[in-house]
């Protein structure tokens, strides 16, 4: 939250998956994400955060958030746009 750059300029999200729901047609998504700090205090509302934006997209059915510490986040994961704001580079 007092980064000024989204998860995903910030190299948090590391794999996104994507299947069919069974017996239906919508698809069910899986994410796995870390944070910049395994101490990081806002995991789970971030997490959840991410869960409720995906879940409303047209033809997602369940969406799983996964938040994994291996391996660990480092600035290298960050994007162009990213190190720009930061002031980075």
């Amino acid at each position: 939250p007092e980064i000024p750059v989204n998860i995903v300029d910030l190299g948090l999200i590391y794999d996104v998956r994507i299947t069919p729901a069974e017996g239906s047609e919508s698809q069910n998504v899986e994410v796995d994400m870390t944070m910049t700090s395994p101490g990081c205090p806002s995991h789970v509302g971030i997490s959840e955060d991410v869960r409720r934006k995906i879940e409303v997209l047209p033809g997602v059915g369940s969406v799983t958030v996964n938040v994994v510490w291996t391996p660990a986040w480092s600035p290298e994961r960050l994007s162009p746009v990213a190190r720009q704001t930061l002031g980075i580079d």
